[in-house]
């Protein structure tokens, strides 16, 4: 959209093989999850693996059937599509249940990210990683505001 080229570095069939998987967004998703061809190259398995989507890609874990009888957050713009897939979205930047994640806003994704690095090498890890990123003079603020919206949702 913006003219950044992105090269792929593996196939999607090697999803499955990751420890996280981070869908992202953009405008094409509304084509990629009407694609029964590339859907089905996606194998995601959320009882080993942490899955999160960010905007859009809540579309994809919708059609994956990754989100059914979830709630789930996204962009206000895939809203509608993501509700007629079934799948209730929230008011909010950021829900997990068990080994998923979404986010709604490109803002919210280093919510996702915060809790990847929770859920694997602890809260002040993600803590840490968020305070690196947040901008000057705001940096206690953000992290405070970050770890509000994902601490909820950590298996503890």
């Amino acid at each position: 959209m913006n003219g950044v080229t992105v090269k792929a570095q593996s196939l999607l069939e090697e999803s499955e093989s990751a420890d996280a998987v981070i869908v992202g967004s953009g405008i094409q998703t509304r084509k990629v999850v009407e694609s029964p061809e590339l859907l089905s190259r996606i194998k995601l398995n959320p009882g080993r693996q942490l899955i999160a989507a960010q905007c859009s890609g809540t579309l994809v874990l919708a059609k994956l059937g990754l989100v059914t009888g979830v709630p789930a957050c996204t962009d206000l713009a895939t809203k509608p599509w993501v509700q007629e897939a079934g799948v209730e979205v929230l008011n909010q930047p950021f829900f997990a249940k068990g080994n998923i994640a979404t986010a709604g806003g490109c803002f919210a994704s280093p919510y996702l990210a915060a809790w990847i690095i929770a859920s694997t090498e602890g809260e002040e890890a993600a803590s840490s990683a968020l305070r690196y990123v947040a901008p000057v003079g705001e940096k206690e603020a953000y992290v405070s505001n970050a770890l509000k919206n994902i601490l909820p949702y950590l298996a503890r």
